[in-house]
């Protein structure tokens, strides 16, 4: 039986991402040098993911970029309903209207979209970039506030991503969502 459970957690390890067992090796490890000298260690988990949707940065970092692109963005919706005017006109029109007049009409539609589309991407292109720039922002303010509650706190050891379980005991999630919201900008 000894060697069945070996072999399921041998198995387990090696389905496991290398960082992942890294991660659990450094932990282990750990626990192993605790035990050893008889020494407690101070340990915690932090959910970063809610975190970051609790930030308070994080909504004026959205207002920030919502005041920075919304004239942009109206801007393209309105490109958008121009265009939808002149394929309905072109579609309702088109039977008493001059050749030319019909195919500089659908040039013009052509031409609009094209710019429509160029526009588009370079609005999502720049959008992502600043969203990226809050988000930079925004995960170095939070790692700063983990690292002054390990240290506040005196842990040993504080972990993120990658656990699999963590009981509330040892979840600190809230206090760092309380010392980022004493953060200044």
């Amino acid at each position: 039986m000894a060697k069945d459970s070996s072999f399921t957690l041998h198995s387990i390890l090696l389905e496991l991402d290398l960082s992942m067992k890294k991660r659990i090796s450094m932990f282990l490890m750990l626990l192993c040098v605790a035990n050893i000298s008889h020494a407690e260690l101070k340990i915690g988990f932090v959910n970063v993911a809610k975190v970051l949707e609790k930030a308070p940065q994080a909504e004026k970092a959205k207002k920030r970029l919502e005041k920075e692109f919304s004239p942009r963005d109206k801007h393209l919706i309105s490109q958008s309903k121009e265009i939808k005017k002149l394929e309905e006109k072109l579609s309702r029109d088109a039977s008493v209207m001059g050749e030319s007049e019909r195919r500089k009409l659908e040039r013009d539609i052509i031409a609009k979209k094209r710019e429509g589309k160029r526009s588009q991407q370079e609005f999502s292109e720049d959008f992502n970039m600043r969203r990226n720039e809050e988000l930079g922002k925004l995960q170095r303010r939070i790692l700063e506030a983990i690292r002054a509650l390990a240290k506040d706190e005196k842990f040993d050891l504080l972990l993120t991503d990658g656990v699999i379980f963590a009981s509330q005991q040892i979840d600190v999630t809230e206090q760092v969502q309380k010392k980022l919201a004493s953060l200044t900008d």
